[in-house]
C-alpha cells in the first residue's frame, strides 16, 4: 500500500524547492570587469554627464564599455568593461578625464539581474582565494612621521618651559632638530637641565648665535627608529580598523617590508569607498591661537576652510593631534549643524586640559588635515609606443575649521564643529575611531586578481561531483526505473540546495 501525504505537504516541499532554486540562480551570473567612480569628498557627488565623459574618452581610447550606471546607493558609478586586460588602462583614461577631484578604482561589477537582488538573492560569498579581487599596495611616509612626531615634542618642551617660567626664544627647525634661543647661558643651562630631566630620547647640543645661546634637541638614531616602527605598525592596526569599519568580509591586511602595507579585498566589494577611506589621511591638530607677543618664527598662517574669511595666525607648537582620540561620534548640534563628539585618552585629556587652562580668554584653532592629489602626465615609451604616463603628487593641505576663544579648561571630553556636512562629519568621525595615522600613505600599486589555487579545486570539486552523479545516476535508473528516476531527481535538488 503506498504511503499518502496530506497535500500542504507536497505544496510546502514543492515551495521549498523553488525557494532554493531562485536564491541559488545568482551563483550562476558571472562578474563583469570594472572601474567605479566616486567623489574625491563626501560633498562630491557623480552624475550621468561624468560617466558620459569617462565612456567617451574610454571609447576614443579603443577600450570598449559594456555599459554605465549610476549606483543604487548614490555613491559614484560603475562603467562595466568586456575585457579584464583593460581595466588597468581604463583607470588612466578615467583619471585622466576626470582629474583628481574624483577617486577611480578598480572593481568587480555584478550581473544578477535587478529584480533577483530586489529579493535579496546574491551569490555566494566567497574568499579572496576563490573570487579573486582587489589588491592595493599602500607605501607609509616615514619621513613625514618623523617630522610631525618633532612637532609635537617641540610643543611639549615649550609647553614645560613656560610651565618653569623659563624664558625662550623660538627658532625655526634645522635639519630635523629643535631649536631654541635664550638671553643668556645660564638660562640655557636651566632649561637644558629640565628638557634632559624629562626627555632622554634627545642629543642635546648647544651653540651661540652671535650673542644667542642655542640649546639644539635632536632625535636620537634609536629614537628615530622607534618611531619608524611605530609609524609602520600604527598604520597597519588603523589600516585594518578602517576595512572593519568598512565592513568588508576576510580582507587581507598584512604589511611587506619596512614601510608598506598590502591591502586585499575578496570578491564584489565597493573598491572606489575603500580606496578613498584607506588613502584618506584626515587629521586634526589643536593648536593654540598666535598671541600679541608671538613672532613670525613661532607662527603660522592657515586659511579657513570656510570662504570669505582673512587667513589666521596660530602657534606652531601643538596641543594634541588626533592620534590622542579613543572615540569619536558623528552628531548634530542644537542649530542642526554637523559635529563630531570628541573623547581622548588619559594623556590628550591632560594635555588638553593643562593647555586650556593656562590659555582661558585666549582663541584656539582646530585644524583639518588631509593629502590633496595632483595628478601630472608625462610622454613615455611604452612597448614602442608614446603614452602619457600619470605621475601622481601629494600635498598637505592644512585649514582651520574653528577658531574660538576658550571660555574655560576643556577635559577629555568635547566637540568640534565647522565641518563640511553630515557626510564629512560622519568619514571623520570613522577616521578618528579607526585610529589616527602616523604618516600619510600614497598607492603604490593597484590591481585586479584573479581566484588562486581555491579556483582550480572549486572547479574539480564541481567535475567531480557531476561525474558522480552522472554514474550513480546511470546505475540507479538502470536498477530501479521508475524509482531510480524519483531518487535521480532528489539528488539533483539535494545538490542544489
Amino acid at each position: 500500500m503506498l504511503n499518502k501525504y496530506p497535500l500542504w505537504k507536497y505544496i510546502l516541499i514543492l515551495a521549498v524547492l523553488v525557494i532554493g532554486f531562485i536564491y541559488s540562480a545568482p551563483n550562476l551570473y558571472p562578474d563583469d570587469p570594472a572601474i567605479q567612480v566616486t567623489g574625491a569628498s563626501t560633498a562630491l557627488q557623480v552624475n550621468q554627464a561624468d560617466l558620459d565623459r569617462v565612456s567617451k574618452a574610454l571609447t576614443d581610447a579603443g577600450i570598449a564599455v559594456k555599459g554605465a550606471s549610476l549606483a543604487e546607493n548614490g555613491k559614484g558609478g560603475l562603467l562595466r568593461l568586456t575585457k579584464q586586460e583593460d581595466q588597468l588602462p581604463a583607470k588612466d583614461v578615467a583619471r585622466k578625464a576626470l582629474g583628481d577631484d574624483y577617486v577611480v578604482a578598480l572593481n568587480l561589477a555584478q550581473t544578477t539581474p535587478k529584480w533577483l537582488r530586489s529579493i535579496g538573492a546574491t551569490p555566494m560569498k566567497l574568499g579572496l582565494d576563490l573570487s579573486g579581487g582587489v589588491h592595493f599596495l599602500l607605501e607609509v611616509d616615514m619621513d613625514k612621521a618623523l617630522s610631525a612626531r618633532l612637532n609635537v615634542y617641540e610643543g611639549e618642551v615649550k609647553s614645560l618651559l613656560r610651565k618653569e617660567k623659563v624664558r625662550y626664544r623660538s627658532l625655526p627647525q634645522d635639519n630635523g632638530a629643535i631649536q631654541l634661543g635664550f638671553s643668556d647661558a645660564d638660562t640655557r643651562e636651566q632649561a637644558r637641565a629640565l628638557i634632559r630631566k624629562d626627555y632622554t630620547d634627545f642629543d642635546i647640543t648647544t651653540s651661540d648665535r652671535g650673542e644667542m645661546p642655542i640649546l639644539r634637541l635632536a632625535m636620537t638614531p634609536a629614537k628615530i627608529a622607534e618611531i619608524r616602527e611605530y609609524s609602520i605598525k600604527q598604520n597597519l592596526t588603523t589600516v585594518r580598523n578602517r576595512v572593519n569599519e568598512l565592513g568588508v568580509a576576510e580582507p587581507l591586511v598584512q604589511r611587506q617590508g619596512a614601510n608598506r602595507i598590502v591591502v586585499e579585498l575578496p570578491g564584489v566589494q565597493d573598491t572606489a569607498e575603500a580606496k578613498r577611506i584607506l588613502g584618506k589621511t584626515a587629521n586634526l591638530e589643536f593648536r593654540l591661537g598666535a598671541g600679541p607677543d608671538d613672532s613670525k618664527a613661532t607662527t603660522e598662517m592657515f586659511e579657513f576652510r570656510e570662504g570669505g574669511r582673512p587667513a589666521a595666525p596660530v602657534e606652531r607648537g601643538l596641543i594634541i593631534t588626533g592620534d590622542q582620540v579613543t572615540d569619536a561620534k558623528a552628531g548634530f548640534d542644537e542649530h542642526g549643524r554637523p559635529q563630531v563628539n570628541i573623547k581622548l585618552d588619559g594623556h590628550g585629556g591632560d594635555l588638553m586640559s593643562r593647555a586650556t587652562r593656562a590659555n582661558v580668554g585666549r582663541s584656539m584653532a582646530v585644524i583639518f588635515i588631509e593629502q590633496k592629489p595632483t595628478t601630472t602626465y608625462t610622454k613615455q615609451m611604452v612597448n614602442g609606443v608614446e603614452k602619457d604616463v600619470p605621475v601622481q603628487t601629494f600635498k598637505e593641505e592644512k585649514k582651520i575649521i574653528s577658531l574660538a576663544t576658550i571660555q574655560s579648561p576643556l577635559g577629555a571630553q568635547f566637540r568640534i564643529t565647522g565641518l563640511n556636512g553630515a557626510g564629512e562629519s560622519s568619514e571623520l568621525a570613522l577616521l578618528l575611531r579607526a585610529g589616527g595615522l602616523a604618516a600619510p600613505m600614497y598607492f603604490a600599486e593597484e590591481r585586479t586578481i584573479g581566484p588562486s589555487l581555491g579556483a582550480d579545486n572549486i572547479t574539480k570539486g564541481i567535475d567531480a561531483s557531476l561525474w558522480g552523479m552522472l554514474f550513480v545516476s546511470l546505475f540507479i535508473l538502470a536498477i530501479y526505473r521508475f524509482f531510480g528516476l524519483i531518487a535521480t531527481v532528489a539528488l539533483a535538488f539535494n545538490m542544489v540546495l
